[in-house]
């Protein structure tokens, strides 16, 4: 059964009856988020990073390495924390866990973080193929992007930017073998109209393999300017 939306219609419901509770320690929750705000301050925000892949970088710049020598495929990007602790373990709980109060706390935490990019016109999801969907049950991307779309008044389509094909899991493969697994996934809905500008919408943005992919596709499509959104953005595996 899909479990699209689920992170949104109980959330007044589970305030009124259950008390704000860190999901990380267990202590009192505040302001507004199931986490303390002692584990809140450890979140690793991405403030220092390249300006076109979010890379986190020990100084400001303009660029990263890689960028300068290979441009990505779309225009800018937004991660506004690291990939680490203690994101990492909400992230993995929300993700393969089926947790749900995790996804809806980092929801939130992304809706305060302030935007750095203009508005696109549309907001999409890197989507799941049928089947990771049915075994999942839910889009961890399309669940993080319902909010934010709500959040910063925008559309958002889980139906234009499809996958058709399955894919083995990147997380076990290098950045070559990333490129390599998801190249031809891919594919804009026939006889979908897609505006000039547009946000590609995913939870973590590791190589940004997936991210490029879609970005292909639907520059092919005619969108003219592409973004990336992801809720956090791991570190260079060099280092």
């Amino acid at each position: 059964m899909d479990k699209a939306g689920l992170l949104q219609p109980w959330h007044a419901l589970s305030r009124w009856l259950l008390p704000l509770r860190c999901l990380l320690c267990g202590a009192p929750g505040e302001q507004g988020v199931d986490l303390c705000a002692a584990c809140a301050t450890e979140l690793p925000r991405n403030r220092s990073c390249c300006a076109r892949c979010a890379l986190p970088l020990p100084a400001p710049a303009a660029l990263c390495g890689e960028c300068q020598r290979h441009a990505p495929p779309w225009q800018a990007a937004w991660a506004p924390f690291r990939y680490g602790w203690p994101l990492d373990r909400l992230e993995s709980r929300f993700k393969f866990g089926g947790d749900l109060a995790a996804g809806r706390t980092l929801a939130m935490l992304w809706r305060r973080e302030p935007m750095p990019l203009p508005k696109p016109d549309l907001l999409l999801p890197v989507p799941l193929h049928r089947a990771r969907l049915r075994q999942r049950g839910y889009n961890q991307a399309l669940e993080l992007a319902r909010p934010m779309a709500r959040h910063c008044g925008l559309p958002l389509r889980h139906d234009a930017l499809l996958r058709r094909r399955g894919t083995a899991a990147q997380t076990e493969l290098d950045a070559v073998g990333r490129r390599r697994n998801v190249r031809g996934a891919f594919v804009v809905r026939a006889g979908v109209a897609l505006p000039a500008h547009v946000a590609i919408v995913d939870d973590v943005m590791t190589t940004g393999a997936t991210l490029a992919e879609c970005a292909r596709v639907l520059k092919r499509a005619g969108v003219a300017r592409v973004d990336v959104w992801a809720l956090a953005r791991a570190p260079s595996p060099r280092g």
